[in-house]
């Protein structure tokens, strides 16, 4: 039985064409600009190695940070122990370090420096993000003015 309005008609695209509609949702290719201009620390060893060098102590985390010997790109990472809670807290918390670093560090991190943003128990999931915002705006100036 056919429907009032007739037969539906499918219509494929050619391969590598935009094929998303008005929502932008389909299809849709990257923009290089929407892209986090660092990379993410992945490797224990430099976890360690940022952990020996500076820290600053902001209300919502701890931030260190360290220059890279090979200046290659900014790099970041992210790390909430247990002292935080359980696994919903932990990773809550390490979603919002994770979004206070894409919105910060382009503009205010430098290239050739590694960060760790570390969580802090009841303040990283409970402050509030423009605070948090603030604090690492705030823990970069104050550590690249003492780096200089």
């Amino acid at each position: 039985m056919a429907c009032a309005s007739g037969p539906a008609l499918y219509v494929m695209a050619p391969p590598g064409t935009d094929t998303a509609g008005p929502s932008g949702v389909a299809g849709r290719q990257a923009d290089p600009l929407s892209r986090p201009s660092f990379e993410t620390l992945k490797k224990r060893a430099d976890f360690l190695r940022a952990a020996r060098a500076r820290r600053i102590a902001c209300p919502a985390f701890l931030l260190q940070a360290r220059a890279q010997s090979p200046v290659t790109t900014m790099r970041v990472g992210y790390t909430c122990s247990k002292k935080l809670g359980n696994a919903v807290q932990r990773n809550r918390a390490k979603r919002r370090l994770r979004a206070v670093a894409r919105t910060i560090l382009p503009a205010y991190g430098r290239m050739g420096w590694d960060y760790v943003l570390v969580g802090r128990p009841d303040f990283t999931v409970s402050r509030n993000f423009e605070a948090m915002c603030d604090d690492l705006r705030q823990a970069l100036k104050a550590l690249h003015r003492d780096a200089e």
